[in-house]
């Protein structure tokens, strides 16, 4: 029997080898399989979509892990969720799909110990085609599993790293995030600072745990901006006990800035105390992220407060002094021009100041040091230094140090200069109290920790130039609108400032009236007193 079995073999391999010698041999040779290019049909879409879920749904790590265009990855993140998440009784029904994105949504049961809790979200994922093999294929992310997953970030169920707290207002109320929807990262920042400090004993939570180098508390998950994002918690399965810290948020001012922005699209605003550096508020239309502290941003031409102040000190410039405003001036090889090409024939300082007059400012780089700005920025109004220390986390500005055309443009807020409202109303802060006073939402009392200082003062003849700059700005230039009618001991500054890719550009705006000073940005909002101007002025209202 073995050798009649043989036999049929050598038999069937003598016949494939006569139908193949017998066709075209030269084109069989070179024939290759066709690869399908193009995007995923939908039947296609939706088999790819329907493999990944029912695998993942079903516990086959492996089948699912392998149903996506980064197997390793996607096993790894999928094992996780029994392991560490400690997820199960998972199920998954897919939405309606779009194009080749298919939406689903997730119900589980979250199981620690002897405590379990239903948890559902919403997630999606996309189906794309390898353009070498033509296979169609789950792109996979981190963010699939969860969407508040980045890379290197892990689901985690267990007792809370931090435990919690209960943020309250300068009054003793309590910021509870239903009340002020943008204070969300603002008190996972508290907890995350002073979570272990304040008293209070950790609970049963899933959270994101962020990527991190070796800490438990992971802190470094960035934004495309490069901005740190703290855990997130996403269920509780028990309670822990909060510590309580108290900031020096207003009530009332807070309330007032969650109007401003929830009326807006990516508006942010920060105000406040130029005596002390309180923060009274702080609000964004988007609060999945604290643009109004971590943001990092072109400033536009409220950057000329700062470039003033070291004009003014170099005596480069004068309140009432003949300036030149032309319509164009090349420094660098870039030829620079003003908002609609105006020109300020026989002008003042003051008078380009308050007109934002781009080349006014930039025609003086010829004067400067590379430094020039940067050594500025730091040594007056403590930006660019990295050392702030508010009670959560926050961007402290960048003033890098530039040359040739972008040295140029940073005189006027552009080139590599980036700043947040937190950053520019602590520069109109400066100018109004003559000093430095780094802003803080937590009193350094509360932890023995050191604010950071200016390391030198302007002159009171330079401050009282500065104030005349801005007052002069509010009753006779581009913030005259926003600042009408709120008295004589006020001043401002407008500011746009140009983004690649945008048709209009960031608005900006930075005051002050009386103790208050307030900042804020409008992205994609156009001329800064149009846009930002408005959401200042109700702020500083509101300090009435």
């Amino acid at each position: 029997m073995l050798g009649a079995a043989a036999a049929v073999v050598a038999a069937g391999a003598g016949i494939g080898a006569y139908v193949f010698a017998d066709g075209d041999s030269e084109a069989a040779a070179d024939s290759k399989p066709l690869i399908r290019t193009g995007p995923p049909t939908s039947a296609e879409t939706r088999a790819a979509a329907e493999r990944f879920l029912s695998a993942w749904e079903k516990g086959d790590t492996a089948r699912a892990a392998a149903a996506t265009d980064d197997a390793p990855a996607a096993g790894t993140a999928l094992s996780a969720l029994a392991k560490d998440a400690h997820f199960s009784e998972l199920k998954l029904t897919p939405g309606t799909r779009k194009g080749a994105t298919v939406p689903f949504h997730v119900t589980s049961k979250v199981t620690y110990e002897k405590t379990s809790k239903p948890f559902a979200y919403d997630s999606k994922l996309s189906v794309v085609r390898d353009k070498k093999t033509g296979k169609v294929s789950v792109d996979w992310a981190p963010s699939v599993v969860h969407p508040d997953l980045r890379d290197g970030d892990r689901l985690v169920t267990g007792e809370a790293g931090d435990p919690p707290v209960k943020a309250l207002d300068r009054d003793g109320g309590e910021l509870s995030v239903k009340k002020y929807a943008s204070l969300g990262t603002v008190v996972d920042g508290l907890r995350e600072k002073y979570g272990k400090k304040a008293g209070g004993t950790a609970g049963i939570e899933l959270r994101v745990v962020r990527k991190d180098s070796g800490k438990k508390s992971a802190t470094t998950a960035r934004t495309q901006d490069g901005n740190a994002l703290p855990d997130k918690t996403l269920l509780t399965l028990s309670e822990g006990t909060p510590g309580t810290v108290r900031t020096t948020l207003s009530p009332s001012l807070q309330a007032e800035a969650e109007k401003q922005v929830a009326s807006r699209e990516k508006a942010s605003v920060v105000v406040v105390r130029p005596s002390t550096g309180e923060i009274l508020a702080v609000a964004n239309s988007s609060p999945g992220f604290n643009t109004a502290f971590q943001g990092s941003l072109a400033p536009g031409s409220t950057m000329k407060i700062i470039t003033s102040s070291m004009l003014l000190e170099k005596n480069l410039a004068g309140v009432d002094k003949k300036h030149p405003c032309p319509k164009y001036f090349t420094y660098g090889h870039w030829k620079f021009q003003n908002d609609d090409k105006f020109q300020i024939k026989n002008g003042t300082f003051k008078a380009s100041f308050a007109a934002s007059c781009n080349t006014a400012f930039i025609s003086q780089a010829p004067e400067l040091e590379d430094n020039s700005l940067t050594l500025q920025a730091q040594q007056v109004f403590g930006l660019g230094m990295n050392n702030w220390s508010i009670g959560v986390s926050s961007f402290d500005g960048a003033v890098p140090v530039q040359s040739q055309a972008q040295m140029g443009a940073s005189l006027i807020g552009q080139g590599g200069v980036r700043m947040n409202p937190l950053n520019m109303a602590s520069v109109a802060a400066t100018v109004k109290s003559g000093t430095f006073h780094q802003p803080y939402l937590v009193s350094p009392d509360f932890d023995h920790r050191t604010l950071a200082k200016a390391s030198r003062t302007m002159s009171a003849k330079t401050v009282g130039d500065l104030r005349e700059l801005m007052h002069y700005t509010a009753v006779a230039g581009t913030a005259v609108k926003p600042m009408s009618g709120l008295g004589a001991d006020m001043g401002a500054k407008t500011g746009s400032a140009e983004v690649d890719g945008q048709k209009k550009p960031n608005g900006w705006f930075t005051a002050w009236r009386g103790d208050l000073a307030a900042a804020a940005v409008v992205q994609q909002g156009g001329h800064g007193g149009d846009s930002a101007g408005p959401v200042v002025r109700e702020m500083l209202l509101a300090g009435d």
